[in-house]
């Protein structure tokens, strides 16, 4: 059974050559190595199933690295139960199975399992997917045994252990937060923006702006889970055991250098340039920051054709690093409810005529400031939330260190083409590009850099984001070194 990828794959899974194999039962291959094991392919389901909820609920960065962080704590939970010397998070009470057992078909079925009960109850819309998935397998779907002697139960038990550890957790999946009532994912810290959609009050705190819908209806979208800063890590002690010092603010010489940084940068953009802001920001059905450094770590296992046993440990060591990266940055994020430079050109350019970008059918051209925009399409003109510190810098920095740290060398070799302009000026379509990625520090830089590019970004968020990741992506290897027994 080929899978063919979707649209999100064009910018991402075709791009790096990401496939999934052709399934096989658990038994056929005696040392199943990258594309070919059992633990990327639930990977490959797991980006795939990430491209749909950002089609069926919008971008939800911070929701969808906790659904990846939780399913592949879940399947190395299972795994634990099988290695030497490792140990689970937060499967308690069930033993090492006697070394006898460690064989690669038992880990191939208890993985499955936990990770189709993980992903069923954080993407559930798919579960026909994973559950068609698990009959290709040869296993069945409806087997809820929680016998810990075998890798079944064990499966099963550790997606259990996960999801309801995580309950209450802060991240309000079942609206359990009190003033809540009962909705999803619903804000219980009663966040407002100091400053309205048509009001500015604090030209330095965080405004929010219109979008266009794909009817042509403009809206303003409130603050995406200002609450995030409450969720539990999952290495990490708390999310502000890193917080930054505070970002520059207007009056200072270092805010005024950034702003006009950000204006050059967009009046001079390169095809290359508009390729490597489009790449990393993502287009329809994107996977979002979590699930584009876990393609990234798939790229490593095909390229290192990896084992179960290393893939198993590889993505739940980079996963646990976005979900707390995301944690950390939203902890500075509302902390300091800083503004993005959407606001701040208009606040230091009103009046002043500039070069910029025009919108998708206009192009560059010269305009008074305060019509300023970022590179970026109508229907998502900028994040709606605060700026500082940059997420896709946090999370990229976290991830590219802890792909550095996990395999011992910074080299990368990535490669992605994509034609410039495709999903923002589709009128003004520049060269194709191909964009390189030497080193994981590299690939973290480049992300970084392109959310300046792009106008979302001044460089104090940028550079305060990656040294956050960092550190996330150090604490938490302690963390993970702890559990693999090392």
């Amino acid at each position: 059974m080929k899978r063919v990828p979707l649209l999100l794959c064009v910018l991402l899974l075709n791009i790096l050559g990401c496939k999934q194999a052709e399934p096989l039962s658990l038994t056929q291959l005696q040392n199943p190595i990258g594309s070919e094991n059992i633990a990327y392919q639930w990977g490959f389901l797991a980006l795939e199933a990430t491209a749909h909820d950002t089609e069926w609920f919008n971008p939800r960065p911070t929701v969808t690295s906790r659904f990846l962080g939780l399913i592949f704590t879940a399947t190395f939970d299972a795994w634990s139960r099988y290695d030497a010397a490792a140990t689970p998070v937060y499967l308690k009470d069930v033993d090492r199975t006697p070394a006898k057992e460690h064989n690669l078909r038992n880990k191939e079925i208890a993985i499955s399992y936990a990770a189709y009960r993980a992903m069923c109850e954080y993407y559930p819309k798919d579960q026909p997917m994973f559950a068609k998935f698990m009959n290709t397998l040869g296993l069945d779907p409806k087997d809820e045994s929680t016998d810990a002697s075998t890798p079944v139960g064990i499966g099963n038990l550790a997606a259990r252990a996960v999801i309801e550890a995580r309950t209450g957790d802060g991240a309000n999946q079942y609206g359990e937060e009190t003033g809540s009532d009962g909705i999803t994912y619903f804000d219980y810290t009663g966040y407002k923006p100091v400053n309205s959609d048509t009001i500015m009050v604090d030209p330095n705190r965080w405004q929010p702006k219109y979008f266009t819908d794909n009817n042509g209806k403009k809206y303003a979208p409130g603050c995406l889970t200002p609450y995030w800063d409450k969720v539990k890590p999952i290495g990490l002690k708390s999310g502000d055991q890193f917080r930054p010092g505070p970002p520059p603010l207007i009056g200072s010489e270092e805010l005024k250098t950034q702003v006009d940084e950000v204006v050059m940068l967009q009046a001079n953009l390169s095809d290359t340039d508009k390729a490597l802001v489009e790449f990393m920001r993502d287009g329809p059905k994107s996977v979002q920051q979590a699930g584009h450094w876990f393609n990234f770590a798939q790229f490593v296992s095909r390229r290192d054709q990896h084992s179960l046993d290393q893939d198993i440990k590889m993505y739940f060591y980079n996963q646990m690093v976005a979900m707390d990266a995301f944690i950390a940055s939203w902890d500075s994020k509302i902390f300091y409810d800083f503004a993005r430079p959407y606001a701040l050109v208009h606040e230091y350019y009103s009046g002043k005529t500039i070069t910029a970008w025009g919108g998708k059918d206009i192009g560059m051209i010269e305009m008074d400031g305060s019509q300023w925009r970022p590179y970026s399409p109508d229907n998502f003109l900028c994040p709606p939330f605060p700026s500082y510190t940059s997420g896709h810098s946090t999370i990229s920095g976290g991830c590219a260190e802890a792909l550095k740290l996990w395999t011992g060398s910074d080299t990368f070799g990535a490669e992605a083409t994509l034609v410039a302009g495709a999903l923002t000026e589709p009128k003004h379509l520049g060269d194709t590009i191909t964009l390189k990625f030497p080193t994981f520090t590299k690939a973290g830089e480049m992300a970084g850099i392109s959310r300046v590019m792009g106008g979302y970004h001044i460089q104090a968020d940028n550079i305060a984001g990656l040294e956050l990741g960092r550190n996330v992506a150090h604490e938490d290897y302690t963390f993970y070194l702890k559990h693999v027994g090392e």
